[in-house]
C-alpha cells in the first residue's frame, strides 16, 4: 500500500514538472509569434510547428528560453534604457 501511494505521488511531481516545462513552451512560442506580428493561419502555423516536436530542436536551455522570451517581451513592448534593463531583471528573476 505504501509502494503505491509513493509511485502515485511521484507520478504527480512528473506530471507537474512536465507542465511547467510545457506552459514555458507555449509562453515562448506565444513571444515570438507576437515579435513577428503573426495572424490567423500564419500565427496558427508557426504556433503547431513551434509547440512540436520540430520545434523543440532549439537545442536552448531553460535560462536561454527564458532570456529569449524576456527579450521579446522588451521588444513587444519598445522598452529601451533603464526601462529596458528594468524590466529585463525582473523578467529574468521570476518575479
Amino acid at each position: 500500500m505504501n509502494k503505491l501511494v509513493v509511485a502515485m505521488l511521484l507520478s504527480c511531481v512528473c506530471f507537474s514538472a512536465y507542465a511547467g516545462t510545457q506552459q514555458e513552451k507555449m509562453k515562448t512560442c506565444n513571444a515570438d509569434a507576437k515579435t513577428k506580428a503573426l495572424a490567423g493561419d500564419e500565427r496558427k502555423a508557426f504556433m503547431k510547428k513551434c509547440l512540436s516536436a520540430e520545434g523543440a530542436s532549439s537545442g536552448l536551455t531553460a535560462q536561454q528560453e527564458k532570456m529569449k522570451t524576456c527579450n521579446a517581451d522588451a521588444k513587444t513592448k519598445a522598452l529601451a534604457g533603464d526601462e529596458r534593463k528594468a524590466f529585463m531583471k525582473k523578467c529574468l528573476s521570476g518575479s
